[in-house]
């Protein structure tokens, strides 16, 4: 009867664990089939994850890495194609020439490439992508900087520095020295040498000293992404409240600083007329000084000097500046710049009535180092037929045996003009923009020039030359020279060179600062002899932690007056990154 009990339990038992063993089988065999057919369920990351994701990508360092280089490359279009507010006419004579790849060029924005919707929105995810690295890096600094050091590690073997100093049980008695007390002696010791310290002196446990330092290298590092946001933000108000303008000045004028008073002007996206500075500029007097003792240097310019006279304001008193070049002259919150000069012959057109239709110097544009310039002079006043002329002038004229005229030297020891004129419609009563220094001769009529009868006309200073058909004539009263003009205003050029300096010393910071750890550990023998054990740790590479463990050793025994030729150890893991990848270490000891 038991017996039969007993094997029926058996038997129950087994086919339990039979339906058991099954069950498992059946599960594992479902999950195997379920993930051979892909059936993963996948937690949604819904509304919220998905934003907190983009967040983290968009903050990440290579994301900042990689849209400072995609706001590098986007920048190169604006050099290669011309920009519609620098030069509006370029940018429409290359739509005219290339009329199937120009308007979608246009359309990408790449002749606005500077305030277009792409590069602005790089530079704009630029700046947000700093801001989320640089805000909880800042917050973890914050709290690094107000925690204690870490706690003082079990193994000091296991550091890549580290090493003993033993105090003789003779000479700890001697100055009455502790374990406590040489805790407070090291700690001060490391103190003096730019620790941050932190002394762990308790009953429960050995005296000892925490100790960091380096800290100013995460700030360097806050420091340097910092000022590159401020330096985008001050590049954004230049570009948006800033102005650069040109303007030729000719000697004996007055340049007054009015929008109209500029040849060209590129303002701001934000920019509004009443920010401009009634400022005045007049030049007095341009100096050139050319090399006349180098014989293979003969005529290069040595020096530009121009004579300035700038009046801040309408009341304001006049003040004497001199202008040369990359020397700049700072008025009305802007600077002005010497990038070109040249002459200016001073010639009155006469028409066919005797009347002045054009008076005063003309602006001829240098071609070369001799100052071999082209000029183009209108009288749009003359009656009954409008004047035109086009040619070059020569500071010092000679004439070839082939009858050609040139110039031998920059300085105007003999100033001539060679012309050609023209008469008719020069274009200019429609309203349509003209280049003054092009002179568009297709629908003129001939007057003057080599090919014809009438000869060119050639002119020293003080003679006149009639046109034919009795259209005028043309004087060449005298010389002047002038000076080209870039007037550059940024409002935000003080804080861009601030930042721009904050974050060379916060990089160098950040470079040059070795973050450390150290720690010394106390205790106390029963023969009255004292050992101090340390070690140091480094935050990242640094290969002056030997040599830092070497002074901290010699410090602790100068503080403690360790006598020559006590017992101690000094070790140093060498290379420590190559011995975790292959699984060995190579100690230096060294004993005293």
């Amino acid at each position: 009867m038991s017996r039969q009990d007993h094997g029926t339990g058996v038997e129950s038992g087994a086919d339990t664990g039979r339906q058991g063993s099954d069950t498992v089988k059946q599960d594992t065999d479902a999950r195997a089939s379920s993930k051979g057919r892909g059936d993963v369920v996948v937690p949604a990351l819904g509304v919220v994850g998905s934003l907190r994701w983009a967040w983290t990508q968009l903050t990440s360092m290579r994301t900042a890495l990689f849209l400072l280089l995609l706001l590098a490359v986007g920048a190169v279009p604006g050099s290669l194609f011309p920009q519609r507010p620098a030069n509006p006419a370029v940018v429409t004579q290359y739509l005219q020439d290339h009329p199937d790849t120009g308007p979608v060029l246009d359309w990408f924005q790449l002749f606005d490439v500077y305030s277009s919707v792409w590069f602005s929105a790089i530079y704009l995810l630029l700046f947000i992508s700093l801001i989320g690295c640089v805000v909880p890096r800042a917050r973890a600094h914050f709290r690094a900087v107000r925690s204690t050091p870490p706690r003082t590690p079990r193994r000091f073997s296991r550091l890549p520095v580290h090493g003993t100093v033993e105090i003789p049980a003779e000479a700890a008695r001697a100055v009455g020295l502790t374990p406590s007390s040489a805790a407070h002696q090291a700690a001060a010791v490391l103190k003096k040498r730019g620790y941050r310290v932190d002394v762990r002196d308790d009953a429960t446990a050995q005296p000892s000293v925490g100790a960091e330092r380096g800290l100013a290298k995460e700030f360097g590092n806050l420091v340097f992404h910092i000022s590159l946001m401020g330096v985008l933000v001050a590049v954004a108000i230049g570009g948006l409240f800033g102005y650069t303008g040109q303007k030729v000045v000719v000697e004996g004028d007055t340049f007054v600083n009015t929008l109209i008073g500029y040849d060209s002007f590129s303002p701001g996206s934000n920019f509004s007329d009443d920010r401009l500075e009634p400022y005045s500029v007049r030049l007095d007097a341009f100096d050139v000084r050319f090399d006349r003792e180098q014989e293979s240097n003969y005529g290069q310019p040595l020096d530009f000097t121009a004579n300035l006279t700038t009046q801040d304001g309408p009341g304001a008193e006049e003040e004497q500046q001199i202008l040369k070049v990359n020397a700049p002259v700072t008025i009305g919150g802007t600077n002005v710049y010497l990038v070109g000069n040249g002459y200016a012959p001073v010639v009155t057109v006469r028409d066919a009535e005797g009347n002045i239709a054009s008076e005063g110097p003309v602006v001829a544009v240098p071609s070369d180092g001799l100052y071999t310039s082209l000029i183009v002079i209108k009288a749009p006043d003359a009656q009954p037929d409008q004047l035109g002329f086009v040619g070059f002038f020569l500071p010092t004229a000679f004439v070839d045996e082939e009858g050609v005229s040139f110039s031998r030297d920059p300085d105007p020891f003999n100033p001539q003009l060679n012309l050609n004129s023209y008469y008719g419609d020069l274009g200019l009563d429609d309203g349509t923009p003209e280049n003054v220094y092009v002179l568009d001769t297709e629908k003129l009529n001939e007057l003057n020039s080599r090919n014809n009868d009438d000869g060119g006309i050639v002119l020293s200073v003080g003679q006149t030359y009639d046109l034919p058909e009795g259209k005028g004539s043309i004087t060449f009263d005298g010389l002047k020279r002038y000076i080209a003009l870039d007037i550059h205003h940024d409002p935000a050029k003080a804080g861009a060179f601030v930042f721009a300096m904050l974050a060379l010393f916060g990089l160098a910071a950040s470079l040059f600062i070795a973050r450390r750890r150290l720690w010394v550990r106390i205790s106390g023998h029963d023969d009255g002899s004292i050992v101090a054990e340390y070690g140091l740790l480094a935050r990242g590479e640094d290969n002056r932690l030997q040599d830092e463990g070497l002074m901290v050793r010699k410090l602790l025994e100068d503080r403690w007056s360790v006598p020559e030729g006590t017992t101690g150890e000094y070790r140093v893991q060498e290379a420590a990154s190559s011995a975790a990848g292959t699984g060995q270490s190579q100690n230096t000891t060294k004993d005293n």
